[in-house]
């Protein structure tokens, strides 16, 4: 009996995170426009949030692992993508100082908090799914980055604290320039609960802070707190990285 030759196994097409991002644009384009309408604001926030919007597309597309298999970006990488729309209308009202009244300081905080608990979302997705990675957690990380940026540019435009809580969302990106002049600090540092608790803090605080029926004094105090519970935690992580690094390494620059 003449046994068939076996059909050789096509591989998967490659991931292609095009259409995700394009597809992103919707919610993005809805959550501007209402952040349009409920500020009265005029339709250029909702250019400012597009643009900003096709830049953080970029940076994805141009991070985006080539060898990835499986239908575009993945599940867990949507619910990402998902809090980037609301992450980006927020980052976008940098531009327009001049309407952080009380309104806005609502809207904002509604936004934020929107982001802040989709964040636990997409790891549960992830490990429900099997489709945890390097790349997910990267970007995961680098959102929560921008928007703790975003939010401290915002308090300290409310004129609520002083321009030092700008500390709370630049010491991560310190922490990168950093790296460049100092490489250990550059390296894998393991998975921490405590450092993705800091970062919900973090946030919490600078909501608290920008929160309009909280006395200055007590934002002011939520703000100090919050950055050096920060402090301290990467404070922990040079330690990690420098005490684990082989010698010679930790002190060359």
């Amino acid at each position: 009996m003449r046994v068939p030759p076996r059909q050789p196994v096509r591989p998967k097409p490659a991931a292609r995170p095009g259409r995700d991002l394009a597809l992103g644009v919707a919610p993005l384009a809805a959550v501007s426009t209402a952040t349009c309408w409920v500020l009265g604001l005029p339709t250029s926030h909702l250019l400012d949030s597009v643009v900003l919007y096709a830049l953080f597309a970029g940076l994805v597309l141009l991070n985006f692992p080539g060898l990835s298999r499986g239908p575009g970006i993945g599940p867990a990488n949507r619910v990402t993508l998902l809090r980037a729309t609301l992450v980006v209308p927020v980052a976008a009202l940098v531009l327009h100082p001049d309407v952080l009244d009380e309104r806005a300081a609502w809207w904002i905080i509604t936004l934020s908090a929107a982001a802040l608990l989709l964040d636990g979302v997409d790891g549960r997705v992830a490990r429900r799914t099997g489709s945890a990675s390097a790349f997910g957690t990267r970007f995961d990380m680098e959102l929560d980055a921008a928007l703790l940026l975003s939010l401290s540019v915002l308090v300290w435009q409310s004129g609520r604290v002083g321009p030092w809580v700008l500390a709370i969302g630049g010491i991560r990106y310190a922490f990168v320039l950093a790296a460049s002049v100092w490489p250990v600090v550059g390296g894998q540092l393991p998975r921490s609960g405590r450092r993705k608790a800091v970062c919900v803090v973090q946030g919490v605080a600078l909501l608290v802070a920008l929160g309009p029926t909280v006395p200055a004094e007590v934002a002011v105090r939520a703000a100090a707190l919050a950055l050096a519970l920060l402090v301290w935690s990467f404070a922990v992580d040079v330690g990690w990285l420098v005490s684990s690094a082989p010698r010679g390494r930790a002190g060359a620059g």
